[in-house]
């Protein structure tokens, strides 16, 4: 990891992720922490800057989430954003009241002070609000620096001790010059080096890995998809063949999936690489089971015994590596004890490391999906294989509604296919970020011929995001998927209904379980 760093400290806003995304694109490496982490364990000739991040909560609110007093003592620039610029004021002596009216989304920022953080920021320019707090008196040796039609302190500073707070969020797109305020705080008060690149992370991570592993073995187990693919090219590059892939058939994957990654794994990266066809075990466990938390946890399960089974007939394996990135970890465990939710369950974060007692090896783990491709680009991996859409670690399974057996799983694999096919032959695959079926829990009556049918109904899902954490449904001609719906009902037997999904990510999720 890069010697100089940002920590951003977690206070349960929606946009934390968004923060450390757009601190990255400056080239300068960050992490994210949760509030209370201990003062003793920042570094303060590695840590730059802090970012506290806004919030759901008040100041003044029982529980509210708070952070260690001395972290605006350390000589270290600390930005407050939103919650984040509440809290130093409260914390600093200053005072924050109710707003008579909550100022959500677009506010006109005047900004009367350009030194330092609104350097090259206009007079006047379009920012992102969502508070219903705002500061009434600023603490002592503090200056107001921009103010907003609703919010008379918009943001402020403490040039001496370069302490800013900014009540509206830069990090979001609609706040129109916040990549400029970002820059400004990073490279003007933090003075941070913009040295942070796929190129230097890959050489670093491979002089990791071979330090880490020394002479001892490195198991994988090979999904196919983007993460565990980038994780095994990258291992493969540091050990060579000390790496072992394990590609693990559930029954549950995309059409042609285990011929596709023998031929890419084996025969072009030339990867050690085992398969194992275990779909008949998934289907048999997943039998009679509906709700989705529990075919994740018998998909995680299955999968634990399945590749505990085919390590051991490898042999002596010192290691486990796993293709888990930023957002899995912070998804996964309540961003490491801090108050942002837990969504779902992501079966490779946890349970294999303690199961089979290995140490454990992640080496895009403080990635997000969007750099985890420029790795595999520096790599030299086919952009084919870099640019899929994400696939859910469960697959089919939570792609059925209902009950996951082989005949279903069939239909939805067929239609998938030719879902994704056609949008390929359209050229629109590269603009979506995610496309796929659903196969719903009814049926529906129609007509084939000259026959009234009773057959399953399946709904397309299709989405434009950058990162997955927030999604809006993708507006594909409705020539295009006429043609995609034709093409479905006359292809694959046992579908006579096609539905399109227009719901965007809040408030719907991307997968549906």
């Amino acid at each position: 990891m890069p010697k100089e760093k940002i920590l951003i400290l977690d206070f349960g806003s929606q946009y934390n992720q968004l923060i450390a995304r757009k601190v990255r694109e400056h080239n300068v490496f960050c992490e994210i922490v949760p509030p209370a982490t201990d003062i003793r364990s920042i570094d303060r000739n590695e840590t730059k800057g802090i970012i506290l991040s806004g919030g759901p909560a008040s100041v003044y609110a029982p529980g509210a989430p708070l952070c260690d007093t001395r972290i605006f003592s350390l000589g270290i620039p600390v930005l407050g954003i939103c919650y984040g610029m509440q809290l130093m004021t409260k914390i600093l002596g200053g005072e924050v009241a109710r707003s008579r009216s909550r100022e959500y989304g677009r506010a006109s920022l005047i900004v009367s002070n350009h030194k330092h953080l609104f350097k090259s920021v206009p007079h006047e320019s379009v920012t992102w609000m969502s508070h219903g707090d705002k500061v009434k008196r600023m603490p002592k040796g503090f200056k107001r620096i921009a103010a907003s039609k609703n919010t008379p302190v918009a943001a402020f500073a403490n040039f001496e001790k370069r302490l800013y707070g900014v009540q509206f969020h830069p990090e979001v797109a609609h706040t129109k010059f916040g990549r400029n305020i970002i820059g400004n705080f990073l490279k003007d008060i933090c003075c941070a080096r913009n040295d942070w690149s796929m190129k230097s992370f890959v050489k670093e991570t491979v002089s990791e890995i071979r330090s880490k592993a020394g002479k001892g073995r490195v198991v994988l187990g090979l999904s196919g998809g983007v993460d565990s693919s980038v994780a095994a090219v990258l291992i493969n590059k540091a050990i060579g063949h000390r790496l072992v892939c394990i590609f693990v058939d559930n029954g549950l994957l995309r059409k042609n999936e285990a011929k596709r990654v023998r031929e890419i794994f084996q025969k072009h990266f030339k990867i050690n690489l085992k398969c194992v066809d275990a779909s008949d075990e998934f289907l048999q466990g997943l039998k009679g089971v509906i709700d989705p938390e529990k075919k994740r946890k018998i998909i995680g399960k299955t999968f634990i015994k399945v590749f505990e089974r085919e390590a051991k007939r490898i042999g002596s394996v010192e290691y486990l590596a796993q293709g888990t990135l930023y957002p899995d970890l912070i998804e996964s465990r309540s961003a490491f004890g801090g108050p942002s939710a837990t969504i779902k369950t992501h079966h490779n974060v946890g349970g294999l490391p303690k199961r089979m007692r290995l140490k454990l090896i992640e080496p895009l783990k403080y990635l997000f999906k969007d750099e985890v491709r420029k790795v595999g680009g520096e790599l030299g991996m086919h952009k084919d294989v870099l640019g899929r859409h994400p696939f859910p670690g469960p697959g089919l399974a939570v792609r059925i509604i209902g009950e996951v057996t082989k005949e279903r799983c069939d239909i939805l694999r067929e239609v998938d296919d030719r879902f994704i096919s056609s949008i390929q032959n359209e050229g629109l695959y590269d603009e979506i970020w995610q496309a796929f079926a659903v196969l719903l829990p009814i049926k529906s009556v129609g007509e084939m011929g000259d026959e009234r049918t009773y057959e399953n109904v399946v709904a397309l899902r299709a989405v434009t995001s950058v990162d997955g954490m927030t999604a809006d449904w993708a507006r594909i001609p409705q020539e295009i998927l006429a043609k995609i719906s034709n093409r479905i009902i006359n292809e694959v037997k046992g579908v006579n209904r096609v539905a399109y999904d227009i719901s965007s990510k809040p408030p719907a999720t991307i997968e549906w379980e």
